[in-house]
């Protein structure tokens, strides 16, 4: 065969192999096509699905504004809070974009609880069946850290609310003056043996220690931490020069920021002035700060901004800043109000009737009020007088926005009930209880506590006990016991 043959017939081979190869791929395609086409039609038909949820279910019962993110299999038509229920109930917002729902818890959520998500009449940007999305997660169960004094080394340690739980010793020193922790972070004051304070921010685990600066050798007390400012603050006094001598500067408040911790800290100016400070306390989700001064003026100021400082009268305490209401509870010398911090106004709280007791503490729950201090419940200490005067118990009470009064639990004489703190959720209630003071004597720290101490838990529902720990600052509470 020639030489031109065999070129002709490896080129008509070559031709056919082109075509086969050309009509299996078009083949490939169009089988591609059909299935691609068929799904769609098929999610057209079938509406959207859950295609994927991001969830941080710790952060949820630590704090407010964590979000459940729900993605869907396509692209959504507009989705309002009124399509979304969330069982068992909590107050939430809704954002919705593309293919993805927000749904952001304005509370803490409770521990160790179910939550499911229904978002109802779904349906595709392009049209469909109307579809219903659910998913559902579990949150942890609570753990909380707490201050022991002891004959040796002062511990933090944790804890979780489980009958015989394990604890574990997150920071030791010979002598904590006091402690305050965010999720992750964790700022401890320690006495040194000259008296002065010093000031270590740690993560939650202890590592990662790192030292305040401090406005000079004193003493500090009344720490607090701002979580969505990321500062700290405390009140400072200097060492006197000599026995006997006054401080240069007493009970001043200062803030530094958590993320630079060797930077100086910024004392808090009111009016071009550092004022001695009774008590103060951060104004959740706002860089303000309210304080009560040394001549009882109630005082809200802003250090990140150049506005005037808010003068609201005369007061003897400040019992806590409501979340979501900008409201603030306030004792002043014949009552205890509500204060619109945004506007001034203040009304007295509710009383129950009849009276539980002679009032002390009051604490808002955990709650998104419609209009101000209207619908907020809370949770208040009382002592029970006898007929001479002399108070034979404490009492803890669930005090609804109504009115109505639950006691939540009874402290008898001679112990003592020292402070009351709630879970982030509000689904718990801490009680630092001493023993009888009378054989329990105060030790000589900046932050003083009898030597018999124990933090008691109970659910704020319906007072049923959860744990007894030994100790008191439980992490829960916004500062120490005052």
């Amino acid at each position: 065969m020639s030489t031109d043959a065999r070129a002709s017939r490896r080129a008509a081979r070559e031709r056919i192999a082109r075509r086969r190869f050309r009509v299996s791929l078009l083949a490939v395609i169009l089988a591609l096509a059909v299935v691609v086409v068929a799904g769609a039609a098929a999610s057209l038909v079938q509406g959207p699905r859950v295609s994927g949820v991001t969830v941080d279910a710790q952060a949820a019962i630590d704090s407010s504004g964590s979000r459940v993110i729900i993605s869907a299999s396509q692209a959504l038509d507009d989705v309002t809070a009124d399509q979304v229920e969330v069982t068992p109930d909590a107050p939430f917002t809704v954002d919705a974009a593309g293919r993805e729902v927000g749904v952001r818890f304005t509370t803490p959520l409770d521990d160790d609880t179910e939550y499911r998500i229904t978002i109802a009449g779904v349906r595709g940007v392009g049209g469909g069946p109307e579809t219903t999305l659910e998913t559902a997660f579990t949150t942890p169960k609570a753990s909380v850290l707490v201050l022991e004094r002891g004959e040796g080394d002062d511990v933090i340690y944790r804890t979780t609310l489980d009958a015989n739980a394990e604890r574990t010793e997150v920071f030791a020193a010979p002598e904590i003056d006091d402690f305050r922790s965010v999720p992750g972070t964790l700022v401890v004051s320690t006495r040194e043996d000259d008296g002065s304070a010093r000031l270590i921010r740690m993560n939650d685990d202890g590592t990662d220690q790192a030292e305040f600066a401090l406005p000079g050798s004193g003493t500090i007390a009344s720490l607090q931490i701002s979580e969505r400012g990321g500062r700290i603050g405390y009140t400072y006094t200097d060492v006197p020069a000599s026995p006997g001598e006054a401080p240069e500067r007493e009970a001043q408040l200062f803030t530094a920021t958590l993320r630079a911790p060797a930077d100086d800290p910024v004392p808090v100016e009111v009016s071009g002035e550092v004022p001695s400070v009774v008590t103060w306390q951060f104004v959740p989700d706002a860089s303000a700060v309210l304080l009560i001064d040394f001549t009882s003026e109630l005082v809200l100021t802003d250090p990140d901004t150049d506005a005037d400082p808010g003068i609201l009268g005369s007061a003897i305490a400040i019992d806590a800043i409501a979340r979501g209401t900008f409201t603030a509870v306030v004792e002043r010398i014949d009552s205890v109000v509500w204060i619109d911090l945004a506007t001034g106004d203040e009304q007295q709280i509710v009383e129950p009737d009849p009276s539980p007791g002679q009032l002390g503490a009051v604490l808002p729950m955990p709650t998104v009020a419609a209009d101000g201090a209207e619908g907020v419940d809370t949770v208040r200490q009382y002592a029970v007088l006898g007929d001479d005067g002399i108070p034979t118990a404490q009492r803890v009470v669930h005090v609804g926005a109504d009115g109505e009064a639950r006691e939540v639990m009874t402290v008898d004489m001679p112990e003592a009930l020292l402070q009351t703190c709630l879970s982030p959720s509000g689904r718990y209630t801490a009680a630092t209880v001493a023993a009888d003071l009378a054989q329990n004597p105060y030790d000589t720290m900046t932050l003083p506590m009898p030597g018999d101490v124990e933090t008691r838990i109970v659910e704020t529902a319906t007072g049923d006990e959860v744990a007894t720990l030994p100790g008191f600052d439980v992490s829960w509470c916004a500062a120490g016991p005052q």
